[in-house]
């Protein structure tokens, strides 16, 4: 199944044909709340988008017996964090039909 993808220059578009406003304001806009975003994460703050989710960082343990599957080599993995997303009861409502 392939996956429709949308991507930042979407979000650009999107927002200048339904505000006007220039696309070079409207790109760094988004960069900036990127930005935002990623140092929120990376300070370990959890973020809450009312009406869409929640993201924040979980850490995940360490792990002696990991595998590659193409080589079959054993190795350690060290504990590290992974960004997680929670959909809001709006989000999980709006997509209950997909």
């Amino acid at each position: 199944m392939a996956v429709d993808k949308y991507t930042k220059a979407d979000i650009i578009d999107a927002i200048y044909n339904k505000t006007g406003t220039n696309r070079k304001e409207i790109r760094g806009i988004v960069d900036l709340l990127i930005e935002e975003l990623k140092s929120c994460l990376v300070s370990r703050k959890v973020i809450e988008l009312r009406g869409f989710g929640t993201f924040e960082v979980k850490v995940r343990r360490a792990r002696k017996a990991a595998r590659n599957p193409q080589t079959g080599e054993s190795f350690t993995v060290a504990s590290h964090g992974a960004v997680v997303f929670r959909p809001g009861k709006e989000l999980k409502r709006d997509t209950w039909s997909l």
